[in-house]
């Protein structure tokens, strides 16, 4: 028998459950990126080198393959429109092409949203030229805040909240700057709790395959830390945002494949922030589902792409019936001089995976979009709270130390912003008036001796308030200092005010970085 081949576009991580479901139906994977090193290349058994922008490759190369290939396949990219063109011409099942056009341009989406009465954001398009009027013209008529992202992007890149004038023309440079296409949408900034929605359309019937919580930080930005699987809202919301979200994929045509959605649940109801015409990305539907429902979403994605879905009849929703949660872990800006506490956080219970992005000897940033981050941590338990611990409680245990004497992070730790960027990046901690009162009364004179343990310093009447504050990566102050204590006992004398002021605004990192900057000064 010839060999039967399933096209998988992208040889990322996210395709890695993609590539294990073809190969589990019996069919070989045909993967293609336009990065050979890609981490999944190894895994395929045929590569080929080909930017996945470029459709028309796409399209030849599945020509190509005659009646060997049998789907044409991706999730967690931007690439479903060279999917539904390839499966078209070359009669295999998908979503049509112009649905999948409409899901992959947030414009496009939006003007069938607004066609159709789906519950959206307001917007208006802008480009280069739109960008030059408003440098001379000013922003008159534009109220604020205002969402500006490319039309053609995902992972939050080149994506932010514009709060007033003063931040458009940036925000706007930014979208423009990450948008292949060079245009971007404005639109209206929904107020609200978010989620995401799986789904598998099959002739045109939606299955929820998927509901889960999403935790974004760090305004003007948008950077998910972490997802919760399932959801955690009210049944009679969740139904809502459900049936705006069926409504939003049968108005942009999608129907046969999967659909993703990020529906806001705001003072007005459920709004529909974008819908994707394929799986998401962010290790929901390859990882969290799966582990939650015992249910292997990317299979009978790719199953529907074989021309064999299962039956569906009288199946709304695939629930979960445990519980998973996806937290992710992030720095400071610098270069990683040693990561410590792998194998704390492998150790830590309930714990799937950890997936780091970063290797010592790597330059980081504080992230300004869901790229940036340093790593991820899955867990599962049959338990809400056991699985959620379990996943904050690995990320807490991993520290990544960066080389001191860096500019960077220098003015990092001294607070220093761009105007455009006011109350970013956030400091790790922010104490309430009890622990202000103790940090301001520490004058320049106390120190933290040659050696000697810094949890020395801690009043005992302020530890439980100490415990109570905790940092991005899940660290209280009292964890910090203990933590700074067993991974540097030998260190220099410090000066107790720079001690606290680098913990608070850049937990561990931060005071690991002044010892070893002072250390490395007394050389």
């Amino acid at each position: 028998m010839s060999d039967r081949f399933v096209l998988i576009l992208g040889a990322g991580l996210m395709q890695r459950p993609s590539i294990e479901a073809a190969k589990e139906l019996g069919y070989k994977a045909l993967v293609i990126d336009g990065n050979p090193d890609a981490v999944c290349v190894p895994y395929a058994d045929r590569f080929e080198k080909i930017d996945l922008k470029d459709t028309e490759a796409v399209v030849n190369l599945a020509l190509s393959m005659g009646s060997s290939l049998h789907a044409v396949f991706t999730a967690g990219t931007d690439f479903s429109y060279p999917v539904s063109v390839a499966s078209q011409k070359c009669g295999l099942a998908a979503h049509s092409a112009q649905a999948a056009l409409q899901a992959s341009n947030k414009i496009s989406m939006r003007r069938c949203f607004k066609k159709f009465n789906i519950p959206s954001p307001d917007f208006f398009e802008a480009d280069e030229s739109f960008l030059i009027s408003v440098k001379k013209n000013g922003v008159s008529g534009i109220t604020f805040p205002k969402v500006i992202k490319p039309v053609d992007n995902m992972g939050a890149r080149g994506c932010r909240l514009a709060r007033d004038e003063s931040e458009f023309l940036f925000a706007l440079n930014e979208a423009l700057r990450f948008s292949r296409s060079g245009k971007a949408i404005v639109e209206d900034f929904m107020e609200g709790p978010e989620f995401s929605i799986d789904a598998l359309v099959v002739d045109g019937k939606v299955i929820v395959t998927g509901f889960a919580d999403r935790h974004i930080f760090f305004e003007p930005y948008f950077v998910e830390l972490g997802h919760s699987m399932p959801s955690g809202i009210p049944e009679k919301q969740k139904m809502q945002i459900i049936s705006v979200f069926t409504d939003a994929v049968h108005a942009l045509g999608l129907s046969n494949g999967a659909a993703k959605g990020d529906v806001k649940y705001t003072s007005r109801g459920p709004m529909i922030g974008e819908i994707a015409a394929r799986l998401s990305g962010g290790y929901m539907s390859g990882w969290t589902f799966p582990y939650s429902s015992g249910f292997n979403l990317t299979k009978e994605a790719l199953k529907i792409s074989l021309g064999a879905s299962s039956d569906f009849s009288g199946i709304d929703e695939i629930k979960s019936s445990g519980f998973s949660h996806e937290r992710a872990f992030i720095s400071i800006p610098g270069k990683i001089k040693k990561i410590y506490g792998e194998d704390k956080a492998w150790a830590s219970p309930f714990v799937k995976n950890i997936f780091f992005r970063v290797k010592e000897g790597m330059s980081v940033d504080f992230p300004r979009n869901n790229v940036e981050k340093c790593g991820n941590v899955i867990s599962a338990s049959a338990g809400r709270e056991l699985s959620r611990k379990g996943a904050e409680n690995a990320v807490s245990r991993i520290v990544l130390r960066l080389e001191p004497s860096n500019s960077e992070t220098d003015r990092f730790l001294c607070g220093e912003e761009l105007p455009c960027e006011k109350g970013f990046p956030v400091s790790a901690f922010r104490p309430g008036s009890e622990l202000k009162k103790f940090f301001n009364g520490i004058g320049k004179n106390f120190a933290i001796e040659k050696n000697c343990p810094a949890a020395d310093l801690i009043p005992s009447e302020l530890t439980k308030p100490m415990e109570e504050v905790r940092d991005w990566n899940f660290r209280s102050i009292i964890d910090t200092v203990h933590l700074f204590d067993r991974i540097s006992p030998l260190h220099p004398r410090l000066g107790a005010a720079e001690f606290w002021r680098c913990l608070l605004r850049g937990g561990i990192q931060g005071v690991l970085y002044y010892s070893d900057s002072v250390q490395l000064e007394e050389k």
